[in-house]
């Protein structure tokens, strides 16, 4: 395990023992710092993603000194620089999960691409498995919202679906069945994937249940008509009525490569038991 971890609550190690972290500003502080390590974060940005709307006016003051308590540590593996309008955490890249997976997931995808399906397999494989839920799911539950979080487990869902890519383009239809079941349960308006859960269905002779999983996506309340979303799903349903012989090629599951989940407004959002079920799925 790395010394800085993200991808799951926030956890601190060295030697292999956890290190104490103390009070929940002291670790939002190091993990806000963490997200944007080796890079200065003003301390208007900082006070910002510690405390939004209901700043106290002593805000400085709490983030210097946790700042403060966090460069005493002597168990931590990095060092905070005092910038002249903020905080620069400098860390190895690699003594951080989340740099880590980026790594393994640019390569695994990289793999995808270039079609070496078992390498990217193993790779993504690699990658997964270094989540322990979602990313800082401890400061989550205490009401910290960063835009930083939302794109990192969307990073970790869009591995999931690239390892599932990977699987298929393998003929591993009928092993991919149930958690891509699971995942749409959770998040049922990801297109990629119910693409994915659609073609393991049909090639593993459950035609029936593939044109279902296809219908409930459609009608789930994140599908909004005046999106006109899901072309490509209405494409694979009317190849599925029909049986069409394109269902067994490459190209049906390398469409969905790049389909990624919709909501109404446009963005992306992450199905938080689909992250929390990545560590599960990194052996699978």
């Amino acid at each position: 395990m790395t010394p800085f971890n993200v991808l799951g609550p926030l956890e601190v190690r060295r030697d292999r023992a956890s290190v104490p972290l103390g009070g929940l500003r002291r670790r939002a502080t190091l993990a806000y710092l963490l997200l944007h390590a080796n890079r200065t974060v003003p301390v208007d940005r900082l006070v910002d993603a510690l405390w939004h709307e209901e700043q106290p006016l002593s805000a400085r003051k709490i983030l210097q000194n946790a700042v403060s308590s966090l460069r005493r540590s002597d168990d931590l593996l990095c060092s905070i620089v005092t910038c002249r309008d903020g905080y620069l955490l400098r860390v190895a890249p690699e003594h951080i999960d989340a740099s880590c997976f980026r790594d393994l997931a640019d390569r695994g995808r990289a793999e995808l691409v270039g079609r070496h399906w078992e390498q990217a397999g193993a790779t993504l494989r690699r990658a997964l498995g270094l989540w322990r839920g979602e990313a800082l799911a401890d400061l989550l539950e205490v009401g910290l919202r960063w835009p930083e979080l939302t794109e990192l487990n969307e990073a970790g869902v869009a591995a999931f679906e690239d390892r599932v890519t990977a699987d298929l383009m393998l003929g591993r239809h009928t092993d991919v069945v149930a958690e891509l079941a699971v995942a749409l349960d959770t998040d049922p308006a990801r297109e990629r994937m119910c693409g994915q859960l659609m073609l393991a269905l049909y090639r593993s002779g459950r035609h029936t249940d593939a044109l279902d999983a296809y219908r409930r996506t459609c009608r789930s309340p994140a599908a909004d008509p005046g999106l006109a979303p899901y072309t490509e799903l209405r494409r694979l349903e009317s190849e599925i009525l029909r049986h069409d012989p394109v269902l067994h090629t490459a190209d049906a599951v390398l469409r969905f490569v790049d389909r990624p989940r919709r909501t109404p407004d446009g963005r992306h959002q992450v199905g938080r038991a689909v992250i929390n079920g990545l560590r599960h799925t990194a052996t699978s």
